[in-house]
């Protein structure tokens, strides 16, 4: 009977409710009142009355309110958020009309507008496959023709920062600290010997010839520094004395709008797109960061609004001690398995480098960095990144009232886990990952645009953070 009222009558349903109850509980708090000037006095009974009405008319109010809450402002906000999901985060699922129920036509309406929308991206979509697809064959035969050369190519825009680098130049990187698009060139290379062979090739507007020593002056390679039309190089390294694994994956890592794009830095009025973000998880001996140690990390990197193919860190890490039946049982990291790993001090250190010029991501961020803050001294870095928490990104999205676990947002975003990925560090690192790109086009939506916009809306659901720790 109730199911078929419309959104307006509902709402005037409500008002009735307020108005006829109001009048009841001010005609019973009289009756009350009247009966009471027998036993006192006249005054008495009015004063009565009058508290009677006020307490009535508030507990009136609150439980309307609640009615309201539940029925109508909840429903409405779930429903904002998922149409915001189907517009910007690519959902594609049907909207839950069932928890808007009782807002008439709306969700229906909602329901239609976010079907059309799915019908009209997904012919954009294979269209756009289409394409993607002929242009991955053009990619994997010129990464097929770079394989047979010996020779390692990064290239670099005028900030001095990786915009691509191909498998062989991979290899080079990893042996001076984790390949990262967008990364700057002194994270791996001596300044001194890059600038002084960038002056000369500016100078010269011809190749220059070089010795690209390493940044920790361990290792040198021979290198030619070749200039870019719009600014930038190619560093070309001669990889035949280099030792590359053989048969190795060589994919050429890539991004083409960083050419003319400074997201090294980072400060409150940075749009959210220029960031660059490396999402972790970790996997521990137990839930007590002041006590349990770290058994896993996995990181990938975001870069653009993109996930980084080929850049990723899963690093089993030796705790010292002894891990728990009961926590292998979840991640299924064992003793055997970390036993030649390195421990936190050396782990730790390799993610630091991994996340550097980055934000850092996490789901649920104070409980695994309480572990790296834990362990500082031992890594000699100060973990100074800032900082964004997918379950604060989620209770500013979809309201703090639904449910934020990782596998919550995954079933909200349409993000698959494969099971036997669950519990492990990369596994979730990727989840989180996929999980933020889908929500930085819906924050934009939402007018969130820039770093700062972002931070103080989440502190505003920081509690929610110690209620979860």
């Amino acid at each position: 009977m109730f199911a078929n009222l419309s959104l307006r009558l509902r709402i005037f349903l409500f008002f009735c409710l307020i108005a006829i109850g109001s009048t009841g509980l001010v005609l019973i708090a009289l009756w009350v009142g009247h009966a009471r000037v027998a036993a006192s006095s006249v005054t008495d009974g009015f004063i009565f009355a009058g508290i009677l009405s006020i307490l009535g008319t508030v507990a009136l109010t609150a439980g309307i309110w609640l009615l309201f809450d539940e029925n109508v402002a909840k429903p409405i906000e779930k429903l904002a958020a998922d149409m915001r999901s189907r517009a910007h985060a690519g959902v594609a699922t049907k909207v839950d009309t069932e928890a808007a129920r009782y807002l008439g036509d709306l969700a229906p309406a909602a329901n239609a507008v976010a079907s059309a929308l799915s019908e009209t991206t997904l012919q954009t979509a294979q269209k756009v496959a289409a394409e993607t697809e002929r242009l991955n064959a053009e990619k994997a035969r010129l990464t097929a023709l770079l394989t047979e050369i010996p020779v390692a190519t990064i290239l670099v825009n005028i900030h001095d920062q990786i915009v691509l680098y191909d498998g062989q130049a991979a290899e080079v990187l990893s042996q001076l600290a984790p390949p990262r698009l967008n990364a700057p060139m002194s994270d791996y290379f001596d300044p001194a010997a890059l600038s002084s062979a960038k002056r000369k090739m500016q100078k010269t507007g011809k190749d220059v010839d070089f010795t690209a020593q390493g940044n920790t002056h361990d290792q040198s390679f021979d290198a030619r520094m070749k200039p870019m039309d719009g600014g930038g190089y190619m560093l070309v390294i001669n990889a035949e004395h280099v030792n590359l694994t053989p048969d190795a994956a060589r994919p050429l890592v890539y991004d083409f709008d960083l050419m003319d794009r400074n997201t090294g830095s980072w400060d409150a009025d940075t749009p959210l797109g220029d960031l660059t973000y490396a999402v972790f998880d970790t996997e521990t001996t137990g839930l007590l960061p002041h006590k349990d140690e770290i058994v896993q990390i996995g990181a990938v990197r975001v870069v653009n609004g993109r996930i980084v193919a080929g850049e990723r860190l899963d690093q089993l890490v030796n705790p010292g001690c002894p891990i728990p039946p009961a926590s292998t049982k979840v991640h299924h990291v064992t003793d055997a398995m970390v036993q030649n790993a390195p421990d936190i001090g050396k782990a730790g250190v390799l993610f630091h480098s991994f996340a550097s010029n980055s934000v850092i991501v996490a789901h649920n961020a104070p409980f695994d960095m309480a572990f790296l803050h834990r362990h500082k001294a031992r890594m000699d870095v100060e973990w100074d990144h800032p900082i964004l928490d997918t379950v604060l990104l989620s209770a500013v999205l979809f309201g703090a009232s639904q449910t934020h676990t990782l596998d919550a947002l995954c079933d909200r975003l349409e993000v698959t886990i494969p099971p036997e990925l669950r519990h492990t560090a990369l596994g979730d690192a990727q989840a989180t990952a996929e999980v933020l790109v889908r929500m930085l086009p819906m924050l934009a939506a939402r007018g969130l645009t820039t770093f700062g916009a972002v931070l103080t809306e989440t502190r505003r659901h920081s509690r929610l953070l110690e209620d979860l720790n």
